[in-house]
């Protein structure tokens, strides 16, 4: 369901990462994360304010177009169990 989106709008921060990895414009209605890669590279874009004028402000921009285009970051390549049994192997 979350693939074929438009746009995801959450204040989750699991969902942050999801529509990261499969390039989906999320808008997290939070003043931070714990998951800022999903800000400098990902397609997450936080909202702190509130206000209803911001938020349709910020709507019809990411509805008109406008969603920020992100990347997938270093590692996130479905690998990672691979590396970390790499590195125990070699203890």
């Amino acid at each position: 369901l979350m693939e074929h989106a438009f746009l995801l709008i959450t204040d989750s921060g699991g969902i942050q990462e999801e529509t990261t990895y499969l390039q989906v414009p999320c808008l997290t209605f939070r003043n931070s994360t714990e998951r800022p890669i999903t800000v400098t590279l990902g397609t997450n874009q936080l909202l702190s304010d509130l206000d209803p004028d911001t938020v349709q402000e910020k709507f019809e921009e990411l509805l008109g177009g406008k969603a920020k285009k992100g990347s997938i970051p270093p590692f996130w390549d479905g690998h990672a169990a691979m590396r970390i049994a790499a590195i125990l192997s070699a203890l």
